[in-house]
């Protein structure tokens, strides 16, 4: 008789694991530095710290009682946010595992009519091919046009859309790394094919509170086969607590929430999200700060002949030539930068929007290096 965990084993090829942001450990003990001593523009999140209250609300945990497993102040509390009903709402532990936990409720088997697959409009975040990795199931990209400011030809999209009958489409929209953000008409046109070819389309919105001119993206619910995924750990730099929730109709919510383990968000996350939401112009704060420190970001790399791609998002994905090699030179000095080889894109760097001081060194930096080997400018 076949042993079933080899047969399992067997059957889905491990897969490997999505390259992050973020500094680690590892790296600095190689470099002789401490936490304090580096500045982290690899990961992307708000530049003005956590809400105030925050730190207060956390104080006020009991460490030695279980954290409620269904969030309900917390949904609560979002539902009151978005006027929407709780039972759309399902938090998780950052949006990373609500992916993971759409791809187990989808894929290996598929949805109904559908194939065991996925479309991803590429590049894009890494744990969207990663979850379907883990199930086995196809994974087909559409890769945007560098040329067009890294616009997908949507067209294209569904036409695979219809052919392919995937189970999940999944759109990061304001894209990482791109910073590409479509606009309604775009989004609700790929959210009616989806729904023709009986898919589900997952629309990752963990930057769109960081978009001067966002458009409201909760009406695409109406229709069942759209789910939003948001991030708090984004919006509200909660990184170490992770926190984030999705929007579905009540019968993906269920589904998802019935595979989800017991006491996924602690309760110190819940804590944090209540406080950052009851601080109603925290968000307002920190997409000015953004936008500041992306201005100037943007005119000062532009201006050392780099090119610097418009993003609509809190980071810039900028082409310096090789990406590795500034990667390396600017982590000897403490500054951490997202090499965007894993993304496909050898020649590009993503820098996460810091405060306008940080951005300021991080620009006296690469001046630095540019004039002990001017080769490395790369002109538009």
């Amino acid at each position: 008789m076949v042993d079933q965990a080899k047969a399992t084993s067997a059957a889905v090829p491990a897969a490997q694991r999505p390259a992050h942001g973020g500094v680690r450990p590892s790296d600095l003990r190689a470099l002789g530095l401490t936490p304090g001593q580096v500045l982290d523009f690899s990961a992307s999140v708000s530049p003005i710290g956590p809400p105030a209250g925050v730190w207060e609300a956390m104080k006020s945990v009991d460490l030695g009682a279980y954290p409620d497993p269904q969030c309900l102040e917390l949904k609560e509390a979002l539902s009151r946010t978005l006027d929407l009903n709780v039972e759309n709402i399902l938090a998780g532990n950052g949006s990373t595992e609500l992916i993971h936990l759409l791809a187990r409720t989808n894929l290996s088997p598929a949805r109904p009519e559908t194939t065991n697959s996925a479309l991803l409009l590429t590049p894009t975040y890494g744990e969207y091919q990663g979850s379907c990795d883990l199930l086995g199931a196809a994974v087909s990209t559409l890769p945007a046009d560098p040329g067009k400011d890294f616009l997908w030809d949507l067209a294209e999209a569904a036409r695979r859309i219809t052919a392919q009958r995937p189970s999940l489409v999944f759109l990061c929209n304001p894209n990482n790394p791109t910073g590409v953000f479509l606009q309604s008409e775009e989004v609700r046109g790929l959210a009616e094919v989806t729904a023709g070819a009986g898919a589900l389309l997952v629309i990752d919105e963990a930057y769109l509170s960081f978009v001067d001119q966002p458009w409201d993206s909760l009406p695409l619910l109406e229709a069942s086969n759209v789910v939003l995924l948001r991030s708090m750990t984004k919006d509200y730099a909660l990184t170490s607590l992770r926190l984030g929730y999705s929007l579905a109709s009540e019968e993906v919510t269920r589904r998802m929430a019935a595979l989800q383990p017991d006491w996924s968000v602690n309760g110190l996350a819940q804590a944090a999200g209540l406080a950052a939401l009851a601080d109603s112009a925290y968000l307002t704060r920190a997409r000015e700060a953004v936008a500041q420190a992306k201005s100037f970001l943007t005119e000062e790399l532009t201006s050392l002949g780099f090119t610097v791609h418009p993003s609509a998002a809190n980071f810039l994905l900028v082409q310096v030539g090789d990406a590795s090699s500034w990667h390396d030179r600017l982590m000897r000095r403490g500054l951490f930068v997202r090499d965007c080889s894993s993304f496909g894109l050898p020649e590009y760097v993503r820098l996460g929007i810091r405060s306008l001081p940080d951005c300021r060194r991080l620009v006296e930096a690469i001046k630095t290096l540019q004039d002990e080997a001017p080769s490395t400018r790369v002109r538009p």
